[in-house]
Formats: structure tokens, sequence, C-alpha cells
């Protein structure tokens, strides 16, 4: 397929080299691929019928004029999962997962890494330069030892050791570097200038923008493929969609593939961007917020992510504001203990563990669905962009294991032993707490809410009645009560605790979707501990509520 490359800047067209990184009229690295849309509208949607489902099946939409499928690790179409116990949570129930930890390295750069190196194979380069934080470094060493080429790569020694002996597993040069990302990235380039070889430059390299491009592509085909089509398209976009950012090309990819689709007429309109920056190194966010035109760099980051820790995205931040403000969309910040939290509700609410940066994006929803500036009725896509491997001890804390050490038969009989050593896992006495809502999913969510936080013993009813049967008999040391339920409805169940002297000292936690008429909270004013709406359960509230009245 015929593409050309277009600057930026003065709009010069010229044809497409890896070596190639400036404008041949005004000097420009900042160029783009653009391809012939109109046949590619026509002609395209029925060849996508016919082809496996990964990343090439856009070949015609990449800068590889002939790609080498011995290449390829079966990156791109990873999956889309929609989060339903999140959903549940916050209100939202159209929230999606993009998982790009199923890419062959479990990051969402081996789309960048794939594309590039294709490109260099066909160019007949066969070293590289690149800085890196890790993924990138990882992505790139895979396939650049499946190409037969040689990669440098630089890193910060902030870099998890895990990573750095991955990315040296593939038989790449590992450069450690002291110093901030920005610094690596400075020592890469002139490592690459004085021995000429080629340097990957993050955002304003062409190959990794249309790589990141395939996100989209895959969203909207998924999106339809669940929802059905679009209005007034035979595509579907979502509504918003969020991902952590910290040189911003990733989201200046997708927004690339939106765009290319409306202009083909695929879908009828682009969705709201939403990036997201570490609170400790966050130039796009403070200077969005400002309503800066170009960024202030951050010179010292204070951030543990070590991957979101760009001070100076120079012009990626114009380009990237431009999209925010033309969708309507919104940059947010989260601090470190935000993404780490976040970390932890979705390995626990979604069975899915995903590396900080990534979880920082889930951090930015819950904050935007806070604040109103996403609402219930939204359809939201969520780029998980890279697995945790291994999770670090920092992240799961203190006491995230148990040693058990089992006695020797000659201190105790066998069985007696075993009993002895399981009592050391699960302690006879954890607090109790009785969940009584007539609604199974509303139940679960609840259940698992708690799980994720501490140890309970939780026991469950399904109507009032059953509930007040449950306390009088386990004289529990919590109880969750929805108020609108068949049998007895909540207030019965209240009045009946506070008239019997054994249960009248028991904490109630009210949780509700109704909202209550004055007299109705009249009712309820003196007997309960708190009153929460269903939808907020993320909200610290819920939990702290919890833990002070187990106190």
């Amino acid at each position: 397929m015929s593409f050309i490359i277009k600057c930026l800047d003065c709009g010069h067209n010229a044809p497409y080299y890896p070596t190639s990184i400036t404008c041949p009229k005004c000097g420009s690295q900042w160029r783009e691929a653009e391809y012939d849309y109109e046949l590619l509208a026509r002609t395209l949607p029925e060849k996508l019928l016919k082809r496996p489902h990964d990343l090439w099946r856009y070949r015609e939409l990449l800068p590889v004029r002939n790609p080498n499928t011995s290449l390829s690790l079966g990156e791109g179409y990873t999956p889309l999962i929609r989060a339903v116990n999140l959903g549940m949570m916050l209100g939202c129930p159209n929230i999606f997962i993009k998982d790009e930890r199923q890419g062959p390295t479990a990051s969402f750069k081996d789309r960048q890494a794939s594309v590039t190196i294709a490109a260099l194979k066909e160019a007949g380069i066969t070293e590289m330069v690149a800085a890196s934080t890790g993924n990138v470094a990882i992505s790139y060493s895979a396939y650049a030892s499946r190409a037969g080429m040689k990669l440098w790569a630089f890193v910060t020694s902030l870099v998890p050791s895990v990573k750095m002996r991955e990315i040296a597993l593939y038989g790449s040069q590992v450069i450690k570097i002291t110093g901030s990302y920005d610094q690596c990235k400075q020592v890469a380039a002139e490592f690459a200038r004085q021995r000429s070889l080629y340097l990957d430059m993050g955002a304003r390299t062409i190959t990794s923008i249309e790589a990141m491009k395939t996100i989209a592509y895959e969203i909207s085909e998924q999106l339809t493929d669940i929802l059905g089509p679009g209005d007034t398209s035979p595509w579907r976009t979502p509504d918003w969609y969020v991902q952590a950012i910290s040189g911003g090309m990733g989201a200046l990819g997708v927004h690339k593939g939106f765009r290319e689709m409306q202009q083909m007429g695929w879908v009828d309109r682009i969705p709201a961007m939403a990036p997201i920056q570490a609170e400790g190194c966050a130039p796009m966010v403070n200077s969005w917020k400002k309503g800066l035109e170009k960024a202030e760099p951050v010179i010292s980051p204070k951030t543990r992510i070590e991957t979101l820790a760009t001070g100076d995205p120079g012009r990626s931040y114009e380009f990237l504001r431009g999209h925010v403000n033309s969708t309507n969309g919104a940059f947010e910040s989260v601090t470190d203990e935000e993404a780490f939290r976040a970390m932890h509700v979705l390995a626990k609410m979604e069975g899915i563990s995903a590396e900080p940066a990534a979880a920082a994006a889930f951090a930015g929803l819950f904050k935007l669905i806070r604040a109103g500036v996403i609402k219930p009725s939204d359809t939201v896509v969520v780029n998980c962009t890279g697995h945790t491997m291994p999770a670090e001890q920092g992240i799961l804390g203190e006491n995230w294991s148990r040693d058990v050490k089992f006695p020797s038969l000659a201190q105790a009989a066998q069985e007696e032993g075993l009993l002895s050593a399981l009592t050391q896992v699960a302690p006879e006495r954890f607090p109790k707490i009785v969940i009584v809502e007539d609604i199974l999913e509303a139940r679960r969510l609840i259940r698992r809410i708690l799980q994720s936080q501490g140890n309970f013993t939780i026991l469950e009813a399904g109507n009032g009645r059953e509930g007040l049967d449950i306390i009088q008999r386990e004289l529990p040391d919590l109880v969750i009560l929805d108020l609108m339920m068949p049998e007895m409805d909540g207030f019965t169940v209240i009045e009946e605790l506070r008239g019997n002297p054994q249960t009248a000292t028991i904490p109630v936690i009210v949780a509700t979707a109704k909202e209550l008429t004055p007299d109705e909270k009249n009712r309820l004013s003196g007997h309960i501990q708190a009153l929460l709406q269903k939808g907020d359960f993320l909200n610290d509230e819920f939990l702290e509520e919890v833990k002070s009245l187990l106190k």
C-alpha cells in the first residue's frame, strides 16, 4: 500500500525512510504517515472479514511496505474486557479494559516494537539505540533478537533489576544511567549520534505513532461486536478513552487511529481523551490546568512510578492538548498512593494484575467519575498498558504473606499438628459482618470490597427477615443493610435490632440506592452509624467507616 509522510509544520510530503528523521524542506522532526483513505474506506472492510485478529490485519494502514510475518510474535488484538465489578462499584456499567498485558512481552509497547523493527528490517538496518524505563527496552529487545538486530538499551538506575535482567536475556546491551529519564534520553541520543546509529525518538518516531493507533481500530471493532454499531456509523467508539501517559506517544497514536476511522466514515466521532499522569511528574496536567499552550517541564520528578517520569514532554503536550480540548476531554493526575491502591482494587475486583503505570489510569478513572466529569451513562475504555511482573514489595506492604511453622510429630499428633498450623493461617476470630441485601450482585460486590481490604467472617442474607434471624443468632460486629427489600424492609430491621438489648448496640451501615425523604432520614437518625449511596462504594468513606466501627 502506498503512503507518504507529511510534515506537521510545513505540510511538505515526502517518501518514508526510517533513517530520514526530519522534514527535507523545513527540518521539523514532527511528521506523520498519510494513506489513501478514500480507497481504504471502500476496500479494507471486506478484507478485514477474512484476516486473522492481530495487529497486521491493518497492514495497509501501517508504514511497512511488505510485512515480514516471520518477525511477528502474535502482537495485537488484545482482549477488551467489560469491568463488571468496577462498573457496579462506580455506578458506571459500561467500563471496558483494553488488556495490553496480553501482548508478547506483557505491555502495549509490543506494538511500537513490532512495527518499528519490521520497518527497520525492511530498510536493512541492523543496529539501534533506545532509551527506556523498562517496557520499551524489553519489547524492542524481544523483536530485535527475532530480527537479528543489535539493541543498545539505555535505562535509568531506578528501573527494577528484574526488568534489566530480562532486557539482557534477549541479548541487548544494557547501559544503566544514574539520572532522570530525560537525562537518560539525552545520553542515548548522543551515543546514537556519535556512532551514526538509528535512534528511537518516542512520539517523534513515525512507526511508533502508527503502531499505537491500532489500539483505536481494535477498540472500535471490539466494541461494535459487543454493543453493536454506532448511531450513524458501522463501527462504534467509546465516549471516553483513558490512559496513563509519560511522553504521550500512546495517546497521540490512539487519537490518530480514531481520527482516521472518522475520516473514512467508519465511526462518527472521536472519544473524549483522558490522559493521566503521576502527580509527582505531571507537566502536561499542570500546564493544561493553568491554560498554558506549552508545557512547563518538571526538572526533578518526584514519583516512584519510574515509567511515568518524563519531566519534559516537549511538543507532545501541544499536540495532545489540542486533542484533549477538541474532544472535550480532560487531563488528570493521581498520587503514587492512589495508583498503588488502584492496583489492589483492580486485582481484587477484576482479577487483573497491572503495573503501577497502568493502575494510574484506573486511579484517574476513579477521580473523573467521582468529580462527575465521566457520567454514569458513558462508555469508557481504559488502557491497561502493562503487567506487574513481579509485584514489588513496596506495593504489597507489610504482612502480605503468613508464615506457617508445622509442628513436628514429636510435639503433637499429626491431626493436631495440622490444625495447629492452620490456625496460624486462619485464626478462629475475624470480625464478623452481616450483609443484608436482596440483589445478589450487590452482595457479591460488597463482599469483594471487604475481602480486598482485610480478613472478615462475612455472612449474607437475601431479605430483611432472613437478615434479622442471622443477626440475632450470630451477634455480628457490624451490619451492612439495604433499605428496600422483600419480606421485611431495612427500616423495620433496624427497629427490631434497636428494640432487642442483645442487638441494640450492633453498628449498622445503610447502603442504599434510594433517595431518602426527610421523614425517612429522621426515621434512621440516631439508629445507624453511616448512610452511603450505592455506586459510590469506592469512596474511601465506606472502608473508613467499616474500619472505624470494627475497632
